[in-house]
């Protein structure tokens, strides 16, 4: 489950130490926190810990949290001249410290468990690049897509050229899948989804060349499954605004769907969380291809107790773990 680490105590205790993109960009401390959830929980797959905006920091614009919350970039896009300053050239050599997480987090797993890397879309991530950081309304973006098209395209085209670069990082330093994180993606109207978003995330897919698993997640797009169809990811991660059932009937077989509890139901007892877990399970029952997850990422106030119930509810036995450091897998 996405940021699942964040409600652990074990992590809460890193974070009075460490930023959080101090934990991003040294290799042993991302490896410890992707691996916490991991000792506490057994799920079947760890997730990198890292953050989409490693893409921006590569390209020259880097990026850290306001004291107040929320992200700040160290300039916003605010002109073809700005665009012209982002250099992609070198965006392996300087996410390296992601690839040495990524070793390390490998060799600890050993074999024992799978690991996901992730990039967010190119659309998603220039959001906060023209935005300049975290935006209650993310307009600049579709202004731009609007009024200047070709300018646009010429960011997301370098975004595009970017992200495939370092997820094929990832893969070549084990990452067994990976998957695009189309956050903003519910941002924009049907008919500029396609101009905005998916024919950039099919870009990036094609350049991958099958190598792993591809899972997309765009957030808030529950209108255009076959647009998401073509992008040709192997997995479709939903949101949880609409039933999986509907989802199942939209989409043919070969292509697995993940998704989809409410994020907020881990803020309830463990009781409501079983109830709506059996739900899901039920919606999906018979339908090949299901990844359990929720909708988006485990809220900071997700309870403990909760989060075990859903992992004790989809396996059907308790989980045997009591803690952080040295706990152990089911």
């Amino acid at each position: 489950m996405r940021q699942a680490g964040r409600v652990l105590p074990e992590y809460r205790a890193l974070k009075e130490k460490h930023s959080f993109v101090e934990m991003v960009r040294t290799p042993e401390l991302a490896t410890e926190v992707t691996l916490q959830p991991i000792r506490r929980f057994g799920f079947d797959a760890a997730i990198l810990f890292s953050d989409i905006l490693v893409i921006a920091e590569a390209l020259g614009q880097s990026y850290h949290f306001r004291e107040t919350g929320g992200i700040q970039m160290a300039f916003a896009l605010r002109s073809e001249a700005d665009l012209d300053r982002l250099d992609g050239q070198s965006v392996p050599e300087r996410l390296d410290y992601v690839a040495q997480a990524l070793r390390l987090i490998k060799q600890t797993l050993a074999g024992q468990t799978a690991l996901i890397g992730f990039a967010g879309s190119p659309w998603t991530v220039a959001n906060f690049m023209l935005e300049g950081g975290s935006s209650p309304d993310f307009s600049r973006s579709r202004e731009l897509l609007r009024d200047q098209p070709r300018v646009y395209a010429q960011l997301a085209e370098k975004l595009t050229h970017a992200t495939a670069a370092y997820l094929k990082l990832q893969i070549e330093n084990g990452a067994e899948v990976v998957q695009i994180f189309d956050t903003l993606g519910g941002l924009l109207a049907p008919g500029q989804f396609e101009e905005a978003s998916a024919r950039w995330m099919r870009d990036i897919i094609s350049e991958l060349q099958g190598r792993v698993p591809v899972i997309v997640f765009s957030k808030g797009v529950n209108y255009c499954w076959d647009t998401l169809r073509q992008t040709g990811a192997n997995v479709l991660g939903v949101d949880w605004t609409i039933p999986l059932s509907v989802v199942r009937a939209a989409l043919p077989d070969h292509i697995a769907v993940q998704g989809n509890l409410d994020p907020a139901v881990l803020i309830q007892a463990p009781e409501v969380v079983q109830t709506e877990v059996r739900r899901i399970l039920t919606d999906m029952r018979g339908r090949p291809g299901h990844i359990f997850n929720l909708g988006h990422g485990v809220p900071p106030e997700a309870r403990l107790e909760s989060i075990a119930a859903l992992v004790e509810t989809i396996r059907g036995k308790p989980l045997a773990v009591g803690g952080g450091e040295g706990a152990k897998q089911p």
